[in-house]
């Protein structure tokens, strides 16, 4: 789809993901910046149901910056074992907890340079953190909205941050944090990897890929 197209269409889009996913937010369960921050650090290569059965225990122990910035890592990879690559994952989340401590006074910054600045932290966090717990726009491009945004023709893109630049280009900034929770629920209501469901996505006018899939079954 080409840019103007794409323009033309974004509104549709956007009508019909807020018509079926009204005031969707994220799945990951927090209380505050910084637990959606380690959350969303766990979530990579690893569903946000698994996360949410690690959090509680690992919340509890671990209830500050400073907590975790000063954790063993052994300690903590046993804690987060079942979330996969646990090792770089512990060693992410005491880094950036330490950068936290010593640059942020123990606070998760609200900006996307600070937050990319931590280690562990890529566009896609730093999008998630400043959505959900500061409400200030960013587009999350999970492999869910990449896979979405490509089937759709929004973006030719393979590459995440490209793809989020993309449909920043496409979409009004007043609705990047919705389109980016409710695109992650359709990608995995509907449009899933192996066997999207094509014949009742209610997104099939709008997208190639689907009329394909639904006229060779």
């Amino acid at each position: 789809m080409k840019n103007s197209s794409a323009k033309r269409q974004t509104g549709k889009l956007l009508s019909l993901l807020e018509k079926h996913y009204p005031g969707a937010d994220t799945a990951l369960r927090h209380a505050d910046p910084l637990e959606l921050l380690i959350a969303t650090i766990l979530s990579a290569q690893c569903t946000d149901v698994r996360v949410n059965l690690v959090t509680p225990k690992l919340f509890s122990d671990f209830r500050k910056a400073s907590d975790f910035a000063n954790a063993d890592q052994q300690v903590l990879e046993e804690y987060i074992r079942s979330t996969g690559f646990f090792r770089n994952k512990a060693k992410n989340i005491i880094g950036c907890c330490r950068a936290l401590t010593e640059k942020h006074g123990g606070k998760v910054p609200d900006t996307l340079e600070e937050l990319v600045a931590l280690p562990g932290v890529g566009r896609k966090t730093a999008n998630c953190v400043l959505g959900m717990a500061f409400g200030k726009p960013g587009i999350v491009v999970d492999t869910h909205v990449k896979r979405i945004s490509n089937r759709l023709g929004l973006t030719d893109k393979k590459d995440p941050d490209k793809i989020e630049f993309d449909l920043m280009k496409i979409m009004p900034e007043e609705s990047w944090i919705a389109f980016s929770s409710q695109a992650i629920l359709f990608g995995r209501d509907i449009c899933s990897a192996r066997k999207p469901k094509c014949c009742e996505c209610f997104l099939l006018s709008m997208c190639d890929f689907g009329r394909k899939e639904v006229q060779g079954a």
